[in-house]
C-alpha cells in the first residue's frame, strides 16, 4: 500500500531537502578553509628562500625556527654558501627570494636584482689555529712565517678580500696552502689539522670552541664586514619577502646575531 503524506508534510520535505543541498557546498568550503589553517595574503602557506653567507649558517638555523614559530604559515629554507656564489646564483635566475652577503660590494653589484638591502649586522675577523695554539700564532706577522701552513680565503670571497686587506695594511706576505671557497671551508681545514692557520670570522670561530683557538687582530688592523639584506625582485612571494627583511632588524632578530657574535649594524 502507498504511503500518503498531507500537504504539509510534502512541504516539510522539500524544504529540508533545498536545506541540505545549500549546506552541502557551504560544508564544503568550511572543510577547506579548515585544512589549510594558514593566514597569509594568498590563504596558503608561504615558502621562502633565503641565500645566506656562510658564516651566517649557524645563526640562521636558529633565526628560521624563531621566524617560523612566530608567523605560522611561512616556511624558511635557508641556502648558504659564500657571497659570490651567492651572486652567481642570483644571476642566473635561481629561484629564491632574500639574499643576505657578508659584504656591500656583492650586494652593489646585484642593484638591478634587488630590492633596497639593509645592513642587519657587522663581524671582524680573527686569526683562527688548531685547538691550543701549538705554533704559537700571536699577531699577524707570525702568518709569514713560511714553515707555518697557513690557509685564506679566496679573494673573490668577501672573507678573502678583507684578509688581504689587512695583510697588506701590515706588510705581511703569506703563501697559503690553499685558497677556499668560503669561510667554512677555512675553518674545517683548521679543525681538521690540515691548517694550522687561518683568516676567519670571529663569528665563525666561535662555532667551534673545543676545536680552534681564536686569535685577536687588533681593531686598528682589523677590517669590518657588513652584512647587508635584501629580497630579490624575482621573488614570488614579495611581501613575504619584504616581511622578513624587516624582521632581521627587529630586537629578537638582533639578540640572536649578537648572542652570535655579531657586531651591531
Amino acid at each position: 500500500m502507498s504511503p500518503k503524506f498531507s500537504g504539509r508534510t510534502v512541504r516539510r520535505t522539500v524544504a529540508a531537502a533545498a536545506t541540505a543541498a545549500l549546506l552541502v557546498p557551504l560544508a564544503a568550503c568550511g572543510s577547506d578553509d579548515d585544512s589549510d589553517g594558514k593566514k597569509d595574503e594568498g590563504g596558503k602557506d608561504v615558502s621562502l628562500t633565503v641565500l645566506a653567507a656562510s658564516s651566517l649558517t649557524d645563526v640562521f638555523a636558529t633565526a628560521e625556527k624563531a621566524y617560523e614559530k612566530e608567523h605560522p604559515g611561512t616556511r624558511i629554507t635557508v641556502s648558504a654558501a659564500g657571497s659570490q656564489e651567492l651572486a652567481a646564483q642570483v644571476k642566473q635566475g635561481a629561484p629564491a627570494d632574500v639574499l643576505v652577503t657578508a659584504d656591500t660590494k656583492t650586494m652593489d653589484g646585484l642593484k638591478g636584482e634587488t630590492g633596497e638591502p639593509t645592513v642587519i649586522a657587522k663581524n671582524r675577523l680573527v686569526i683562527a689555529t688548531r685547538e691550543g695554539n701549538p705554533e704559537k700564532v700571536r699577531e699577524l706577522k707570525d702568518l709569514a712565517d713560511s714553515k707555518l701552513k697557513v690557509v685564506l680565503a679566496d679573494d673573490t670571497v668577501p672573507v678573502g678580500r678583507y684578509s688581504k686587506q689587512v695583510l697588506d695594511k701590515q706588510g705581511v706576505s703569506v703563501k697559503p696552502v690553499s685558497k677556499e671557497a668560503n669561510v667554512r671551508s677555512v675553518l674545517s681545514k683548521v679543525e681538521l689539522g690540515e691548517a694550522d692557520a687561518g683568516i676567519v670570522y670571529k663569528t665563525d670561530a666561535a662555532t667551534a670552541p673545543d676545536k680552534v683557538d681564536a686569535v685577536e687582530i687588533p681593531d686598528a688592523q682589523n677590517a669590518v664586514a657588513s652584512y647587508p639584506a635584501a629580497t630579490l625582485k624575482g621573488s614570488k612571494n614579495s611581501e613575504a619577502a619584504a616581511a622578513f627583511v624587516k624582521w632581521l632588524s627587529t630586537p629578537e632578530a638582533q639578540k640572536m646575531l649578537r648572542d652570535a657574535g655579531f657586531q651591531k649594524p
